[in-house]
């Protein structure tokens, strides 16, 4: 096999297409940081190697925790005609390669983390708290329902991170923007878990959906996505942000809307347009707008 293939192969088994739900909101907290550093009267110029750091990370720990899942859940994806041709269960990448990847990659982005706030060292301690959490959620569907919630958890850290790793400390802003990455992110992985309700609970898994069923978990996703959005207006709120922001906010509404739109409890036919296409457009076109908002 050549190293392009294996290097593809590992691509699928992250689903490296996939960062783009959670790393454009870095890039918002990374500019909140940066915004606030030359707020606060330092005059300090635009420092590359922040950056670097912070995509890196994002990519370390993204990559962690994907092949973790995917080496932990080998067994229940073999048995899954949905997941049985993932790279693991498939025998493309053998298991323990997998969980090699994943040791690699939680070195790799703890080793980084050392390089960022080089007076403190916050990110380098706090990054054991984020692996903790990132890998954990693996375990959590086997005993609860509300492994969701802590999948958006995960996710949740990279607006914060971001803004910590360029300023050193924690502020409200960046906060909001958390709490609407996991409210979304929660959101739209009960909307994905649908499709495996009945493997889930056949096979004693938890899931909101294999709880509660298709119509209330649809119901519960929808009040999540609205408490996404009214994250989103709060932010816009106690940031005073200007017109550009809110057209990126109505934008990314309406993303969730749609995607609601798209599933139905009686056709789950496109819940891989609403889970891939909807959420990423969201993430990426609301990212440009924000941005754009604080720096113009």
């Amino acid at each position: 096999m050549s190293v392009f293939k294996k290097f593809t192969n590992y691509l699928s088994l992250i689903k490296f297409s996939h960062t783009v739900f959670a790393l454009p909101f870095a890039f918002i907290g990374f500019t909140l940081g940066f915004l606030a550093i030359k707020a606060s009267g330092t005059d300090q110029p635009f420092h590359w190697p922040i950056l670097v750091e912070m995509l890196l990370c994002m990519v370390f720990a993204r990559s962690a925790a994907m092949s973790f899942n995917r080496y932990l859940d080998r067994h229940y994806d073999a048995l899954n005609p949905r997941t049985a041709k993932r790279e693991v269960p498939a025998g493309i990448i053998k298991p323990q390669h997998a969980l090699l990847f994943t040791i690699v990659n939680s070195v790799l982005f703890v080793a980084t983390t050392w390089f960022i706030n080089p007076d403190t060292h916050i990110c380098f301690y706090l990054s054991f708290v984020a692996l903790f959490v990132i890998l954990f959620y693996s375990y959590t569907k086997r005993f609860t329902a509300l492994c969701h919630i802590v999948l958006g958890v995960g996710l949740s850290l990279s607006p914060i991170g971001a803004f910590l790793a360029v300023t050193g400390h924690f502020a409200l802003l960046p906060l909001f923007f958390s709490f609407a990455v996991l409210t979304w992110v929660a959101g739209f992985d009960i909307i994905y878990a649908l499709q495996d309700e009945n493997f889930d609970r056949e096979n004693k898994l938890h899931s909101i959906p294999a709880a509660i069923g298709v119509k209330n978990a649809l119901i519960v996703s929808i009040m999540l996505h609205v408490l996404s959005a009214s994250f989103v207006i709060g932010a816009g709120i106690i940031g005073h942000f200007n017109w550009i922001y809110w057209i990126g906010a109505v934008f990314y509404a309406s993303m969730l809307t749609y995607q609601h739109l798209l599933v139905k409890p009686n056709d789950l036919s496109k819940v891989g347009i609403a889970f891939a296409n909807t959420n990423g457009f969201a993430s990426v076109v609301f990212a440009v707008f924000t941005i754009a908002s604080l720096l113009l």
